[in-house]
């Protein structure tokens, strides 16, 4: 991998979620996961890589993930990615907006509907899109070389809400397991909320994790 690669971690929206700025940059090509809040903060921030977003790739549909889209679609003219069992949430079906207590403007229909096995290219980085239901039905991980995005499927020390209409226990500890907890020990964990983390020490220390292993 490049190693130029930008990893800028913004914390944003009234639950502090975490919008990440990723790229081959200086001056290439990337994208922002999850813009949930503060759409200022974060076009800022995009002027400030330098980078030219191609793609704004939203892990899943909650609002807290994807409040500041509007905006940061509107200012950077990128396309829009979420998987396709999640696609709803962005036409306010399911957006639970109102239970999170967060408003934003209706996001724009999404540009790319996601999947199992697809590939996300920015500039040289190459992402696989790991489908992880449970916390939503259609939650994802974006993997790439030694790094994982992994929204709201788990966090240092902890995992998803299953307590949200669609969400499912039994599913997000079986795509953890499946899919996440396969990976290299020394895999950097870039979660949707709280600091990174590596797989190796989740497998370790997590307790939801290590009580269902």
């Amino acid at each position: 991998m490049d190693d130029r690669v930008i990893i800028n971690r913004l914390v944003v929206g009234s639950l502090s979620a975490n919008c990440w700025i990723v790229g081959s940059g200086p001056e290439g090509e990337g994208m922002v996961i999850d813009p949930g809040g503060n759409a200022e903060v974060i076009h800022k921030a995009i002027v400030d890589s330098g980078l030219d977003i191609k793609v704004i790739v939203l892990t899943h549909g909650h609002s807290d993930h994807i409040a500041a889209l509007y905006e940061i679609q509107d200012s950077t003219g990128a396309e829009v990615a979420i998987h396709v069992a999640d696609a709803d949430f962005l036409e306010g079906r399911g957006s639970l907006s109102s239970q999170f207590g967060i408003s934003y403007k209706t996001p724009p229909t999404p540009d790319r509907l996601l999947r199992e096995g697809d590939i996300i290219d920015i500039g040289s980085l190459s992402f696989s899109v790991v489908h992880t239901p449970g916390h939503t039905p259609g939650s994802i991980c974006l993997l790439t070389e030694g790094k994982v995005f992994t929204g709201d499927t788990l966090f240092r020390r902890g995992i998803g809400t299953t307590l949200m209409p669609g969400s499912s226990r039994r599913q997000l500890i079986d795509s953890i397991h499946t899919r996440l907890m396969v990976l290299p020990d020394s895999t950097i964990v870039y979660p949707g909320h709280g600091r990174e983390t590596t797989i190796g020490a989740e497998r370790r220390d997590n307790p939801y994790v290590r009580n269902n292993w």
